[in-house]
């Protein structure tokens, strides 16, 4: 399969997604154990939080902006093969449903809010034999 996307700007993209899942904090289990966090432990946190660290978020955002809807549409299918939502063989349902998305203007919402974002798009690529080796800093 020959992408619509160059396999170096989904990787760039993979590279921004690794940056920002690593800077966003998952959901805190506020289960059994909770009280037993002290502030210091909170505190490790606020970086995460830190204004300063919009840049990643702006930079992947602005990855994805760049994009033209076709591409777009063929990031967001290849997560869902990723995730399993779809699978190889399905290409042209998921292209269909992710270009609905596009036109919506939802899928950019999608995928920033896509849990592991760099590994399904990852494992989608992968799906179709197109791998990050050998691409700059993913190497």
């Amino acid at each position: 399969m020959d992408p619509l996307t160059p396999v170096d700007t989904l990787c760039r993209i993979i590279l921004r997604a690794r940056e920002y899942e690593a800077q966003t904090p998952g959901e805190y289990d506020e289960g059994e154990g909770a009280d037993n966090v002290d502030d210091e432990d909170e505190g490790a946190l606020s970086v995460l939080e830190d204004d300063l660290n919009d840049g990643v978020e702006e930079e992947l955002q602005a990855s994805f902006d760049d994009l033209g809807e076709d591409q777009l549409a063929e990031v967001l299918a290849f997560c869902w093969v990723g995730q399993g939502t779809y699978d190889v063989s399905d290409w042209d349902e998921a292209m269909d449903e992710a270009m609905t998305e596009v036109r919506a203007r939802s899928a950019i919402e999608t995928l920033m809010d896509m849990p592991m974002l760099a590994s399904v798009l990852e494992a989608g690529m992968a799906a179709f034999d197109l791998t990050c080796e050998g691409v700059g800093d993913l190497s």
